[in-house]
């Protein structure tokens, strides 16, 4: 995706603050990439290089990935992956499967296998402790998989210990309320990718005014008769949300489909943890 579709990269940083966040755990810092959608089409090579550089720049403690590696066709994992290797972390690199990584029939084998082969942990529901047992960090199966089911997984975790959750789609945090999330890190919305300043994603604005707009209309805009449907929330399709006693970040993705974003930079996030 040429830059002026897609528009320059941005760094976003944040201060997530937990309670009882451990002291060791102070001033930890977290990288969160998402949505890459490589595939020789909705991602530059320029972009992906500078999304790498920049994270490696900020020294993370941990890397986290929430998935979409790839659009339909698992194969190009492997030309990714020579990049993601790239990637420096003191404690690891984790990820999560998006949709897209599941859509063909051998599609999450394929990219679990490859993402692996490079060292970065899939989560798919299960529990890892990169930064130690005071911090348990939650990998999903994708929401629109058969398998997504974070009652047993969550279940596991002692509700006096914060915890981190990967999730791709950003309308589990309505299910996850259930649980104490001290954070979930999502993406799979790209932010709305055309959005008005002050308003939010146009896709929040159509799903309200669609039953009004005749079919014949609507299929002139196929992008938001496409992507109405992607997520029940777009009010949290970008950005930091609490969601009951929980918190959320929504990244807004590095690739980016057609006909390109609208004040809504593809983004890497830099995230420092600090207690409450």
């Amino acid at each position: 995706m040429h830059w002026l579709l897609s528009g320059p990269l941005s760094t976003e940083e944040l201060t997530v603050n937990i309670a009882g966040l451990a002291a060791s755990l102070q001033g930890k810092r977290l990288v969160q990439l998402s949505d890459f959608h490589y595939d020789g089409l909705r991602l530059s090579e320029d972009m992906l290089e500078r999304a790498i550089a920049v994270t490696n720049e900020a020294e993370p403690d941990l890397i986290l990935l929430t998935g979409d590696y790839v659009t339909d066709d698992p194969a190009s994992i492997h030309p990714l992956v020579l990049r993601l290797k790239h990637l420096q972390s003191r404690s690891g690199i984790y990820a999560v499967l998006g949709n897209h990584d599941i859509y063909y029939k051998h599609a999450k084998a394929e990219v679990t296998a490859a993402l692996t082969s490079i060292g970065i942990h899939v989560l798919w529901n299960e529990i890892a402790y990169p930064l130690g047992k005071e911090l348990p960090l939650v990998g999903l199966a994708d929401s629109w998989s058969q398998e997504f089911n974070p009652e047993p997984v969550m279940n596991q975790l002692n509700s006096d210990t914060p915890c981190i959750v990967l999730s791709h789609n950003p309308d589990t945090a309505e299910i996850l309320q259930a649980w104490r999330v001290d954070l979930q890190l999502s993406g799979h919305t790209h932010g709305g990718q055309i959005v008005i300043p002050g308003i939010g994603p146009v896709v929040l604005l159509y799903d309200k005014l669609a039953e009004k707009i005749p079919r014949k209309v609507r299929r002139l805009v196929p992008f938001l008769e496409t992507n109405v449907s992607v997520v029940s929330h777009w009010e949290w399709a970008q950005g930091f949300h609490r969601i009951g006693k929980n918190q959320l970040y929504v990244n807004r993705g590095l690739g980016t489909y057609l006909p390109g974003r609208l004040f809504c930079r593809p983004e890497v996030t830099i995230i420092t943890l600090q207690s409450e």
